[in-house]
């Protein structure tokens, strides 16, 4: 399959098709010959409308609904709220297994290609649907050339389930994947917790901010110096050669000193930084880890998002125990050695030039309330573009096979417009603040030079004290006006701030690490010990979601859930996860393992990906068996399996159950034979209930 979509080129070879070598042609134009139905098909986090008409153009919503009723979607589809527009999440989380094959078996219908790729493209639909599929496949491959890969040998149809309500019902269970989720709305962060973080470092940061004082009197310092230095050009001739030498040994004594200061300081402040963000992205990352299964079916906390927030936004709040608080403490020490000095020189004066800088810090606020929310925004579309672009790289085949890379780049610079044209807005603010910050500067120099003159003419100063108040004002404001970009940088920080506490300070209801809750010394299950109950239904009739609920992935609306009489919400948060294992149906082996170059060693890619679909099965089956759990849940364990491979699975599978209580998910009656006990649900009810022999 993966030579026919050229995702590969053959080693040895040629892949022909009408005679012509396909590596001849032209890349795109072959692809959008080519339907692809893969037996893990990758959904993107948008609607199931998006999906289906994913990488076509100008498709009608006509076309998208008889696709669907082609591919038995229509029905399940039409049952979601939000019908054709609902969201599938990220991998169509929020779908069924069976559910996101037939969307994807849409979306291949609905591009009607010449050549149409099926590789296991039934696996995981019940005997009814893929009866109704296979039709609808029949019939779209008459005009087109089509190769097959399917585990199974015959199809036939399923048996009859009664529509009858006589058994009780499941708690509120409605279809796979559908569940209720938590709202934790942001905090607002304050800069004191941010702090707390640094507190292992605060004999750094106050070794830092000490150096960073030392940094700050440097521009004073030198202001003093070449004020009074100027006098020495108006000596006699004699003494100017030896004024000249003791004035260049005290420059050369401040370069020595400002030497000290700032290596110190920026390593002082980078250790401390650099710890937080270790610390920050730790935190944060223990805190995704506890979380509930449902937290992660919200669109905002996407792999793609959360990744963005664990790289980007530690290293934004790093600026504020970094860049921002060394400049405050360089600012402050400026301002006030600056003002001591000019304070000394000739107070008056001092006071009137004092009086017009504070209107540089003012616009500074002006600039920061202009822009606050603008960051924000800017924030969650680059979050949104993140995403896109990791649903991409994560299903690359499926963007390739559809030829959508042009529609992917345009989302994404969609996506990006917007902070663009933030950016925009945000560079002139900052450009007219930053020009209103020196104009405020050459004011003030303006009134230095007025207000001297005239002190000066009526001998209330002298000259060198009106340059000594002069050089050491303006050289202190221009230390100081490198502090005037903090206004705008502080808004990034504290939505960078924001979003890390929402995700620190959001509390799991089912927390593996919580130590509190009961714990018993042997489980045995309660289902009857020892004992196998199967559960089988149509596609989307919730038996995923009984799995999810055993264990624990989500709580139910109403009722309760026992292991050995004891309500599931009631244990320690690590005790089901120890005590029981889930088989996906998305993932012995030693055969096919040891056939690889290196053997137990071979890297399986993200997501197994170079494995088959029934080589990863096999793994996460090896896997349960190592474990050696007391409860087993089977979710479509052989689903992906040929049936030689199905045989000697579940031989195996036969003699794990064994002592274990075991509950097996199966579209099949013929895959659970030995199951003591099998229910059929349908819309999340149990209808029917018996045996293998009671129920055939």
């Amino acid at each position: 399959m993966s030579l026919v979509e050229i995702f590969y080129d053959p080693q040895a070879g040629q892949v022909l098709i009408d005679g012509v070598d396909i590596r001849r042609m032209k890349l795109g134009w072959i692809r959008g010959k080519i339907g692809l139905v893969s037996q893990e098909p990758v959904l993107f986090s948008t609607t199931i409308r998006e999906n289906i008409a994913y990488g076509m153009e100008n498709l009608t919503l006509e076309d998208i609904k008889a696709a669907t009723e082609l591919a038995n979607a229509a029905k399940f589809i039409d049952n979601f709220p939000s019908g054709i527009d609902t969201m599938v999440g990220e991998h169509g989380i929020q779908l069924s297994g069976g559910q996101k094959q037939r969307t994807a078996i849409a979306r291949a219908i609905v591009k009607n290609p010449k050549i149409l790729l099926l590789d296991e493209a039934t696996s995981a639909l019940d005997m009814e649907s893929e009866r109704v599929v296979q039709e609808a496949l029949n019939r779209l491959v008459k005009g087109s050339s089509s190769i097959g890969h399917s585990d199974r040998h015959s199809f036939s149809a399923s048996p009859r389930i009664p529509d009858t309500t006589e058994f009780s019902p499941a708690p509120n269970i409605e279809d796979d994947k559908t569940h209720k989720v938590m709202t934790n709305g942001p905090k607002k962060a304050p800069i004191a917790r941010l702090f707390y973080l640094n507190k292992p470092e605060v004999f750094v940061l106050a070794l830092g901010s000490i150096t960073a004082a030392m940094h700050g009197v440097i521009l004073p310092l030198f202001g003093t110096l070449i004020s009074t230095a100027i006098k020495a050009f108006y000596e006699p001739p004699q003494k100017l050669p030896k004024d000249s030498r003791f004035w260049a040994s005290m420059f050369v004594a401040l370069g020595a000193y400002s030497f000290v200061p700032n290596p110190v300081e920026y390593f002082l402040f980078g250790l401390a930084g650099g710890k937080l963000v270790e610390r920050i992205r730790s935190l944060m990352f223990q805190s995704v880890m506890s979380q509930d299964i449902n937290w992660f079916d919200k669109p905002e906390h996407s792999s793609g998002l959360i990744g963005a927030r664990l790289s980007t936004y530690a290293l934004i709040v790093k600026q504020l125990v970094g860049d921002n608080l060394a400049l405050n403490v360089q600012t402050l020490s400026t301002i006030v050695s600056g003002r001591t000095i000019a304070m000394v020189a000739n107070w008056k004066m001092t006071l009137i030039i004092t009086f017009v800088l504070p209107f540089v810090g003012l616009q500074a606020y002006a600039q920061m309330l202009f822009l606050k929310g603008v960051n924000k925004n800017a924030k969650l579309k680059y979050e949104e573009a993140s995403q896109v672009a990791t649903d991409a790289v994560g299903g690359i085949r499926t963007v390739a096979s559809f030829c959508a890379e042009k529609n992917v780049m345009k989302t994404y610079e969609m996506k990006c417009k917007s902070p663009i044209r933030q950016g925009i807005r945000e560079g002139v603010v900052g450009g007219l603040g930053f020009g209103f910050s020196l104009a405020v500067f050459y004011f003030a120099y303006a009134l230095c030079f007025y207000v001297g003159a005239k002190f000066v003419q009526q001998g209330k100063a002298t000259f060198p004290e009106i340059f000594k108040v002069f050089f050491v004002l303006v050289l202190g404001a221009e230390g100081i006006s490198r502090s005037s970009a903090i206004g705008a940088d502080s808004n990034k920080i504290n939505d960078a701030a924001t979003s890390v506490f929402e995700i620190l300070d959001c509390k799991s209801k089912m927390d593996y690490s919580s130590e509190e809750g009961v714990t018993i010394a042997s489980v045995r299950g309660d289902i009857d010990f020892q004992n196998t109950v199967a559960l089988v239904g149509e596609s989307g009739s919730g038996k995923s979601t009984v799995i999810a609920l055993l264990e624990r992935f989500y709580d139910p609306d109403s009722g309760s859930i026992f292991l050995d009489d004891i309500d599931l919400q009631t244990f320690k948060g690590r005790l089901p996860k120890k005590r029981s294992l889930l088989l996906l149906k998305q993932p012995i082996a030693h055969e096919f393992i040891s056939a690889f170059p290196d053997g137990y060693n071979t890297i399986v890619g993200e997501r197994g990906i170079q494995l088959s679909g029934g080589q990863k099965q096999r793994v996460a089956i090896a896997r349960a068996i190592i474990k050696n759990p007391k409860v087993l849940l089977l979710d479509e364990a052989t689903s992906a399996l040929d049936v030689e491979s199905e045989r000697v699975v579940q031989e195996a599978l036969d003699n794990v159950v064994v002592g274990r209580t075991t509950v097996v998910v199966a579209h099949l009656l013929s895959t659970i034979r030995g199951a003591d006990a099998i229910a059929v649900l349908k819309n999340g009810t149990v209808v029917e209930k018996g045996s293998h022999g009671e129920l055939c």
